[in-house]
């Protein structure tokens, strides 16, 4: 079934995850329950052990609940299988990481095209997709490079045209700046908000605050649940 346009595009509810260590569960979320709308902006923030990066494994569907229901687009996640995750993953979800994982010996473009042929996409889709992600992020005169010819900066646009060339519902950025010096990472949270704007919902996963505030949305963990929720 085709969701409605107006309903989330990542929706939550009473979602937990629990870890076994030794005889002991330890909580990384408990009942958390949020909704993202297409089209929003949203970072996602909280100290070391409050459930962050567990909140971007499951959101990513790099990892599954243990309780609670999560659909992203429509589909239920944790009814999942592992090939199905995958699936979801390479046509959902685009992600971009803080270390960049770029292939270092592939160019730009060769980087970008990646996941579309893991797709199995026709190379001529591909040539088109690759040109128009690489434009999008302004790098087009670079596409030849291999990522040690190119800056921090640089090689994090790639990274976000990877993310787009999919033409995802959802990038998914985790401390996309945290490797960058202070003006480079303002670049990158400009090109941030130019996705939004064209369209794209992006979830940012940060513990700065200074970075946060471009967004929307801030949702605030602490302790494995939403300490508040409110526009910035």
């Amino acid at each position: 079934m085709t969701p409605q346009s107006d309903s989330p595009l990542l929706l939550m509810e009473e979602i937990s995850k629990v870890y076994r260590v030794g005889q002991e569960e330890v909580y990384a979320l408990r009942s958390v329950s949020l909704a993202i709308g297409r089209n929003e902006y949203v970072a996602i923030m909280g100290p070391s052990g409050s459930g962050k990066s567990t909140m971007m494994n499951l959101i990513g569907c790099l990892d599954t609940p243990s309780s609670g229901r999560y659909l992203l687009a429509g589909r239920a996640v944790q009814e999942l299988d592992e090939d199905e995750l995958a699936a979801i993953r390479n046509r959902e979800i685009g992600f971009v990481f803080q270390t960049f994982n770029l292939l270092p010996r592939s160019t730009a473009a060769g980087n970008v095209e990646l996941p579309l042929i893991y797709r199995g996409l026709p190379a001529a889709e591909r040539k088109r997709r690759v040109a128009g992600a690489i434009a999008r992020v302004g790098l087009s005169d670079r596409a030849t490079h291999r990522p040690n010819q190119l800056s921090g900066g640089q090689r994090q646009r790639v990274a976000i045209a990877r993310a787009l060339v999919t033409e995802p519902s959802l990038i998914l950025a985790d401390e996309p700046t945290g490797n960058l010096d202070t003006a480079t990472g303002e670049e990158i949270l400009r090109a941030f908000a130019e996705i939004h704007r064209g369209g794209n919902t992006v979830v940012l996963v940060t513990h700065e605050e200074d970075v946060a505030r471009h967004a929307q949305r801030i949702i605030r963990l602490r302790d494995g649940r939403v300490e508040s929720d409110s526009a910035v």
